[in-house]
């Protein structure tokens, strides 16, 4: 019997379906899940400040000999967490919601609702190496999914408002209305229309308007910009570019080798206590590692590298500024060692504000060497500063134009357009050319479960193989003759294909009508003659779960058969159709495009 609860929303859907269109109750939509997501990415940011504050007051950081524990400590919060009561591995954060997208129609469990907001302000509290938007992304992205589901929203729509979840929760934690719009379709892979353009932009008001209301004028950066674009540092700008590519390049790979040299650790125990005492180690030798690093961006846009460094074993040699450019290379290397070691050990956050913090010490360092260089050059170290973060996001992340209006909302204004354009494609381009993917979409892309802004590969990936196999084939196998063959499978089936299978139900070859054909009135044959006499090797086989839909067409286009068999896990399970296919194909793409 439906409670009062499933009563009173049916009334209001009913109402809904007769009194609102969907164009409008989507940008309706569209403004909740904005105002939301920024909820949640302000109660992030709370939450891990309350943490910080509290470990800093406390007896627990007074020298940085109690670095070695806390990470373990976070991280170990964080896996009993995850054992007792998430009950399942955590995922990146937009890894995960790009999955959603393409191959859950933007359905996403409601734990993954709360679920951030615990793990991750563990894990960066305590001195994880990562960054908070991530998280605030896919809180954002999973109250956004079950709304939908509520409302009964339709999947497009769904995927829509996950991505202005999105722009909202960046919004929030940014002030930056238009790089949250721009992430949304550079990252989602979403169609720049006007349909999609109005939820977008009231999603991404509606972000920073909560993160007004809650933090009030306060900001990530206190920055105001003194030194303009000059073009004689143009040049210096082009190497910016170069050397925010290289790191980029550098940052995507060790995240990789890192990831993969965890995975080697069986045990989340293990690597939780092997990635702990590493990030410890780090954060004793550079301590602002800790955490996302926001207060470092800072410190350098300020020109104070001596707090931004904090107190280190180094505390001796500071005044040297060729200690100081050491140690800043120290973070530009060891942020994306420490970011990922924390992620392989088990914690939660994400890359983006670990990208910023890179990319900062890399363009103060490079602005530093060319002002102490001895030639007489002299360049702004807070510009450098700014414009390293956009380099490192346009390349790690594959987002140039985020990067360009990101940083140009930060400072305020557009004064450094043209350097930001110049060292953002620079690096983007050097980057892409060196690695196709980025950290977010490379294991979906290999699994050929990633939606891109090509339609047609995108309506590929939502395809389902499920939905195209066709299992009314009558099976024979090798040994039986071909008078059974005929009365016991051809004569009851309306197919010209007759898959052979063993007593295991593994294929072995295929009969089609043809083969046999000459021979069927042949009576004397049809005890003497067994199957395996006219069977043969299928043209191609499509294996279930491992095959995606874009492998699948290019073995129909290449094979040139019209039916190919369907394996799964050994066994034959079907046969998919090219016409069916391509009628699916036509349906799907009717869906995206309407």
């Amino acid at each position: 019997m439906p409670t009062k609860l499933q009563r009173l929303s049916t009334k209001f859907l009913k109402w809904r379906y007769k009194n609102i269109s969907n164009k409008t109750f989507t940008q309706i939509m569209s403004v909740l899940v904005g105002l939301l997501a920024g909820l949640a990415s302000v109660t992030l940011k709370n939450i891990v400040y309350f943490i910080e504050v509290s470990l800093k007051k406390g007896i627990f950081i007074s020298n940085n000999g109690l670095y070695f524990i806390l990470p373990i400590i976070g991280l170990t919060l964080v896996y009993l967490y995850v054992k007792y009561i998430h009950k399942e591995p955590l995922q990146h954060a937009v890894s995960s919601i790009l999955f959603s997208l393409s191959k859950k129609k933007g359905v996403i469990k409601p734990n993954h609702i709360y679920t951030q907001l615990i793990a991750a302000p563990l894990t960066i509290g305590f001195g994880g190496s990562t960054g908070l938007l991530g998280p605030a992304v896919a809180s954002g992205a999973a109250i956004s999914s079950n709304i939908g589901r509520f409302f009964h929203i339709n999947a497009k729509t769904r995927s829509l408002l996950i991505a202005c979840a999105s722009a909202g929760a960046i919004a929030s934690i940014f002030q930056s209305p238009i790089a949250a719009i721009i992430f949304a379709v550079e990252v989602f892979s979403l169609d720049f229309t006007m349909l999609s353009m109005l939820p977008l932009l009231l999603a991404s008001i509606s972000g920073v308007l909560t993160s007004y209301f809650f933090l009030g004028n306060e900001v990530l950066f206190n920055f105001t910009l003194t030194q303009n674009f000059e073009v004689k540092d143009t040049f210096f700008y082009i190497l910016l570019g170069i050397g925010t590519a290289f790191a980029s390049i550098y940052f995507t790979r060790m995240y990789f080798r890192i990831q993969k040299l965890f995975a080697k650790l069986k045990s989340p125990k293990y690597k939780l206590l092997v990635g702990g005492l590493a990030i410890g180690i780090m954060l004793y030798f550079i301590p602002p590692l800790y955490g996302e690093g926001f207060s470092f961006i800072n410190d350098l846009l300020h020109g104070d590298h001596i707090k931004a460094l904090g107190k280190t074993p180094f505390d001796k040699y500071i005044e040297n500024i060729w200690v100081v450019i050491a140690l800043l290379f120290g973070i530009t290397i060891f942020k994306a060692v420490a970011m990922t070691t924390t992620l392989a050990a088990g914690g939660a956050g994400g890359i983006f504000i670990p990208t910023m913090v890179m990319g900062s010490a890399l363009g103060n360092v490079m602005a530093k060497i060319i002002n102490h260089s001895g030639l007489g050059f002299s360049v702004s170290e807070s510009n450098f500063t700014l414009i390293g973060m956009a380099g490192l996001i346009a390349g790690v992340l594959h987002a140039p134009l985020t990067a360009i209006f990101l940083i140009a909302e930060i400072t305020g204004g557009y004064e450094l357009f043209v350097p930001l354009m110049i060292t953002s494609s620079i690096s983007y381009l050097i980057t892409k050319n060196a690695i196709d993917y980025t950290i977010y979409t490379r294991e979906l892309a290999q699994s050929g479960d990633l939606l891109t802004h090509n339609k047609d590969q995108s309506v590929l990936t939502l395809m389902k193989l499920d939905d195209v196999i066709e299992k009314d084939f009558k099976t024979v196998n090798p040994d039986m003759t071909l008078g059974d063959m005929l009365h016991k499978s051809v004569a009851k089936s309306a197919r010209n294909i007759f898959p052979v299978v063993d007593k295991n139900q593994s294929l072995v070859g295929i009969v089609l009508l043809d083969d046999i054909r000459e021979f069927m009135f042949d009576t004397s044959l049809y005890e003497t003659t067994k199957v395996e006499t006219f069977m043969h090797n299928a043209p191609e086989h499509i294996f279930h779960g491992k095959d995606s839909m874009q492998k699948v067409m290019d073995k129909f286009q290449n094979s040139g058969a019209w039916n190919l068999p369907v394996i799964k896990k050994g066994k034959y399970i079907g046969f998919v159709s090219k016409s069916k296919l391509l009628t699916a194909y036509r349906r799907e793409l009717i869906n995206f495009t309407r």
